[in-house]
């Protein structure tokens, strides 16, 4: 038995498995958590200015995240790539797959940076501003930019130290970034002594400048916990490009659904739009706990395929899998005794009757998201990033039809919103939980079948 196996012989989930994945999963939600509440007190200053500075906020974030998501591909590959060589004790392949993702990474944020910068008035534009409202979001927009590859270099740095099971620091680094962010906001959007106010450019400013604290705090720690290295294969560069493009097609899919989704409730009137905006923003926020667990079992079973040692990753297969489904039984159960609270605070009066049914199903769903959700983390650490792409495109066609076939001219019809969108995550569940057991395909945990020299 070689060094690697021998050492995930000792490894903590093989004594206290559920503890485990308590103790790494806790911080990585308290991470997850720590970016939206920094993004309600942006909101929450922002507003203190009036609604026209408001409005362009929303149009320049809008902006600026749906274009830095495009790289989460480089944190999922990262993580699972760091995992692998961390499980067969390869250090120096850790060290080089965190480089190789930082290098691509940054270089095409600069190149982007630039695009984004000369088509600020473009994109503001094409997302409807007009007037005062463009020429902020214009303003911010161009002083956002400048930080976008310091977002590249954390989110990198994200999945490169829980790659190696570290989940503290990232939860430090995040909690650093959004407190120096909230600091920043405050001097530059209202100005204090030396510090003008910038209005809504500010808050792009306090982004920019946080998020470059961020990234030194990041580089300092990579170095120190995996190192870096001048030298890359730029051959493991076009593998990893490769796998972007997987991951680039199914956040693509999943994308469309939940745009197409939200579409087809807003042209059922006002009442629907507003009650699917409050169900679609608990639905997002119960999934930051699935996507923890999701992000635990990614790193453990990257570990225990690395260190050849599959019947360990199975195992965490299965505990991660018990863990995320009681999970989604607790979040259907929360959610169904919360509902007098969410109509009373959040629902118009005029939402009321079309909220319940849809709320009703949302929440009966949360079961099958939680398998959703942690099965793909469990798939991302097996490197089976094709797989995951091809269930995501069935998804999206299963789920496009069945939108296609509610009338959206009644507001009656709204619970069919998320009658398809349980469709949609229960093909998900499906195709994930059947590439578990028994194992369809050129499953990495199909039983007796030998994949790279090992018995699975």
């Amino acid at each position: 038995m070689n060094e690697a196996k021998l050492k995930s012989e000792r490894h903590p989930f093989l004594l206290r498995p559920y503890r485990t994945i308590v103790y790494l999963s806790l911080p990585i939600l308290l991470s997850l958590i720590a970016e939206p509440l920094t993004g309600l007190v942006d909101t929450g200053l922002v507003a203190r200015l009036g609604a026209a500075p408001l409005a362009a906020l929303g149009v320049g974030a809008g902006a600026l995240s749906s274009v830095i998501w495009v790289f989460n591909f480089l944190a999922i590959a990262t993580q699972t790539e760091v995992a692998q060589t961390f499980g067969r004790g390869d250090m120096e392949g850790a060290k080089n797959a965190v480089s190789l993702a930082l290098l691509i990474g940054v270089a095409i944020s600069l190149l982007l940076s630039g695009l984004l910068f000369a088509g600020a008035t473009v994109m503001a534009n094409a997302l409807g501003a007009e007037g005062a409202i463009h020429d902020m979001a214009t303003e911010y927009i161009r002083l956002r930019v400048p930080g976008a590859p310091a977002v590249i270099i954390v989110i990198v740095g994200f999945g490169a130290l829980r790659g190696v099971q570290d989940m503290k620091t990232p939860l430090w680094i995040a909690l650093g970034i959004n407190l120096a962010n909230i600091v920043l906001d405050y001097l530059f959007i209202f100005g204090w002594g030396a510090f003008p106010a910038l209005g809504v450019a500010g808050a792009g400013l306090a982004s920019s400048a946080s998020q470059w604290l961020g990234a030194l705090w990041m580089l300092r720690e990579l170095g120190r916990r995996i190192g870096l290295s001048r030298h890359v294969s730029w051959r493991d560069g076009f593998k990893l490009l490769r796998v972007g493009r997987d991951l680039f097609i199914r956040s693509a899919s999943l994308t469309i659904f939940v745009l197409f989704a939200t579409r087809v409730a807003t042209q059922m009137g006002a009442e629907a739009g507003a009650a699917h905006q409050v169900i679609r923003q608990v639905w997002f926020f119960t999934a930051l706990v699935t996507e923890a667990l999701a992000t635990t079992a990614q790193s453990l079973v990257g570990y225990f395929i690395g260190s050849g040692r599959r019947e360990y990753a199975r195992r965490v297969a299965i505990s991660t899998t018990v863990w995320s489904l009681a999970t989604g039984f607790a979040m259907l159960v929360l959610m169904l005794a919360a509902t007098p609270l969410v109509l009373a605070a959040f629902v118009p009066a005029g939402a009321a009757a079309v909220f319940y049914t849809a709320w009703v199903i949302a929440a009966l769903s949360q079961p099958l998201n939680a398998l959703a959700f942690i099965t793909d983390g469990i798939h991302w650490g097996a490197s089976d990033y094709r797989f995951l792409r091809n269930a995501m495109m069935m998804a999206t066609a299963c789920g496009l039809l069945g939108l296609q076939l509610i009338a959206s001219d009644r507001a009656q019809s709204f619970s069919g919103v998320w009658l398809m969108t349980t469709l949609w995550i229960s093909v998900r569940a499906f195709w994930g939980v059947a590439r578990l057991y028994p194992g369809i395909g050129d499953s990495p945990f199909r039983l007796g079948i030998p994949r790279d020299g090992a018995t699975r």
